[in-house]
């Protein structure tokens, strides 16, 4: 093999290393409104995304299960975010969504204001959550900053954990 098609072989690889560390540093997020506030999860624990439909109320649930529904054979409680963070429940509207997340077996649909968009953070620009009263058991894995807003990134395993 001639030494240029060893330089260039070479020089390939170092970029092929070079993208997949810099994927590497960065996070994919889903976006989402609750009142005035942006959240985000991980993109990977999102099954889907979906306009509000029927659902059926369960007694002697905590208020911010709102009941359950049915997707494609499966019964998904469902949980109004406003409610659980403490905010006055509001009519759906147009931009409203159920959007369905999974961490492990556990599965739950959540009412969720507006969708914003996909995210790309590096991982430099996600702090560490804020110091509460809760420690380790703060639903906030962190907070992403970007240009123009800061992100709170939440633990889908602690929304999904059952108190109910």
């Amino acid at each position: 093999m001639s030494d240029k098609l060893k330089q260039i072989i070479n020089n390939q690889n170092t970029q092929q290393q070079s993208d997949a560390d810099q994927l590497d540093d960065v996070v994919q997020l889903v976006g989402f409104v609750i009142g005035e506030e942006e959240y985000a999860v991980p993109i990977l624990s999102i099954q889907e995304i979906i306009k509000p439909f029927a659902w059926t109320r369960v007694p002697q649930v905590p208020v911010y299960v709102m009941g359950v529904f049915n997707l494609r054979g499966a019964v998904i409680p469902l949980i109004d975010l406003r409610t659980k963070f403490g905010l006055p429940a509001k009519k759906h509207t147009e931009d409203t969504r159920f959007i369905v997340m999974r961490h492990g077996d556990d599965v739950a649909g959540f009412v969720i204001d507006r969708l914003t968009m996909a995210i790309r953070i590096k991982k430099a620009n996600i702090g560490p959550a804020p110091d509460t009263l809760n420690g380790d058991d703060t639903m906030i894995d962190g907070v992403g900053k970007q240009e123009d807003k800061i992100i709170t990134i939440l633990k889908v395993n602690k929304l999904l954990e059952r108190d109910f």
